[in-house]
């Protein structure tokens, strides 16, 4: 199997002396391609942190990052953020769709300005809303569109130019679970597909889709397991 992140001996402080804070204390983890493994733990254990790090949105105290086996840490800013581009699809808790942007300008946005022609931006665009069930509201701007439907816009600008690497920060936080087990569905079949995704989670039975759940708390890795039916319970 590929490795398409890789994370080695990863800290992340903020401040210093006695106000100092670590959110990340020496992480390590390895997501294969295909493989969805979601993260656990309370709040504050640093699941966010892990997920900007291993973006590129925020870079590591210590530690070496790769995906798809380029060192983050050689790359300046430019770099970076042409990474984010064409490898890594993130979810963010708040969606951040631009409400003046219909869906399909939505999707097309990243691959616009990474330099791809409107043209074949936009066809790339609808493409991945088809994947999302969402085709038919490509004109749509997000105010006009639900809770639910926002989600798989923001799924499909996130998998829109074939990104090997998908983060998703609580992705069904303001989901019901019928619209909830929808969006852990279409992750699930982007890792049946060869996409590497890590999944922050609160909800056992959305982290049931994993192949792998990771708990963190205060910053660092307590376990793991391949089984995501004895989850239940252990996160309030």
């Amino acid at each position: 199997m590929t490795a398409v992140l890789e994370i080695e001996q990863v800290a992340r402080t903020y401040g210093s002396g006695h106000t100092q804070v670590t959110a990340l204390d020496g992480v390590s983890l390895t997501v294969q391609a295909g493989e969805l493994v979601a993260v656990m733990g309370p709040s504050g254990a640093g699941k966010s942190t892990l997920l900007h790090v291993a973006g590129g949105l925020d870079r590591p105290t210590s530690g070496t990052i790769r995906v798809t086996e380029t060192d983050l840490g050689r790359l300046g800013r430019a770099g970076l953020a042409a990474l984010r581009r064409r490898r890594v699809g993130y979810v963010f808790q708040e969606l951040n769709l631009i409400a003046a942007l219909t869906a399909a300008e939505n999707v097309a946005l990243p691959r616009e300005l990474d330099g791809v022609r409107a043209r074949t931006a936009r066809t790339e665009a609808l493409a991945a809303l088809e994947l999302v069930g969402m085709a038919e509201l490509a004109g749509t701007f997000p105010d006009q569109l639900s809770g639910g439907e926002q989600q798989r816009v923001a799924i499909a600008r996130a998998l829109v130019g074939q990104r090997p690497l998908l983060l998703a920060d609580e992705p069904t936080g303001a989901l019901d679970t019928l619209a909830g087990e929808a969006i852990l569905g279409l992750l699930r079949a982007r890792c049946d597909a060869g996409v590497a995704a890590v999944l922050v989670t609160h909800e056992p039975r959305y982290a049931g889709y994993a192949d792998r759940i990771v708990f963190l708390t205060d910053g660092r890795v307590v376990d793991q397991t391949a089984h995501p039916t004895t989850v239940a319970g252990r996160w309030s």
